[in-house]
């Protein structure tokens, strides 16, 4: 439990959308959280689900397990995408082929609170979680009121308008020692 003075150096609420399709997916995205956990100016407030999805891009990928998280920070949305970018990195990521190749991780900054940025290096909210069902259907379940800052649209009201969900399957919590 945080005490009162951590909590309001906490200050800011993120959600991270994670997804992984080579390797030991689940064990990969698993140490991704744990590492974000260790960081002294991140904590993890909520895990969801992992789903089962089919990627996007190339269609002779292996599937992807998709996740999302909260965490409470008191970096700013650029400190947090270094952090997210180094964690990567550290777990194999490489990040010198296409943008829709497949990855041992990928961790997605995809709301940070209220803020909206439009930059070469970071767009909040991320450009498109509206329409990715392999990130609406694990933040509604630990977000399902949060909303997009540019549409005000909630979590739970853009999932019911994306497409693609029927594909997505639940397999378990992330933190689940059952779900590969």
């Amino acid at each position: 439990m945080s005490s009162a003075p951590e909590a309001s150096r906490l200050a800011h609420t993120a959600h991270i959308a994670l997804g992984a399709n080579l390797g030991d997916r689940i064990g990969t995205m698993r140490r991704a959280v744990a590492l974000l956990a260790e960081h002294p100016e991140i904590e993890v407030v909520a895990r969801s689900g992992v789903y089962d999805t089919a990627p996007v891009g190339p269609p002779d990928q292996p599937r992807y397990l998709n996740a999302a998280i909260a965490v409470r920070t008191s970096l700013s949305p650029r400190e947090l995408l270094a952090v997210l970018l180094g964690v990567e990195l550290t777990l194999g990521r490489d990040r010198s082929g296409s943008r829709w190749t497949a990855r041992t991780i990928d961790l997605d900054l995809v709301l940070f609170g209220e803020c909206t940025i439009s930059d070469r290096d970071l767009e909040l909210p991320h450009p498109r979680f509206r329409e990715r069902a392999f990130v609406l259907l694990p933040l509604a379940e630990i977000a399902p009121s949060a909303r997009d800052p540019v549409s005000g649209e909630r979590v739970e009201s853009l999932l019911r308008a994306c497409p693609g969900r029927s594909d997505a399957v639940r397999v378990g919590p992330l933190d689940d020692a059952s779900v590969q």
